[in-house]
């Protein structure tokens, strides 16, 4: 009960600060396990080189005049732009991670 308690109040800042303990576990808690923070710096890392790879992939195939892989890997790049773009926002709010 105290735990819907909790989350029934307004976030503070301080709040995201110190982590949201099981924020996007839907298990977490069950068998004794640790609340789980998110890895946000990770995210950023593996979506930087994603983007990266994924220009430089679509570069290389629109070398070629293969223009199915530059399609497929320019919208790759856009959807891990916008993974990093909210995962960057996330992290200025002040999540930890």
């Amino acid at each position: 009960m105290q735990a819907r308690a909790r989350h029934q109040r307004p976030r503070t800042r301080e709040d995201y600060e110190r982590g949201l303990p099981d924020y996007h576990d839907p298990t977490g808690g069950f068998g004794g396990a640790a609340p789980a923070y998110s890895a946000l710096t990770l995210r950023i890392v593996l979506a930087s080189l994603a983007v990266v790879l994924c220009v430089g992939g679509a570069i290389l195939f629109a070398w070629f005049d293969m223009w199915w892989g530059t399609v497929f890997l320019a919208i790759v790049a856009a959807g891990s732009a916008v993974d990093l773009g909210w995962v960057i926002h996330r992290k200025r709010r002040g999540e930890p991670g």
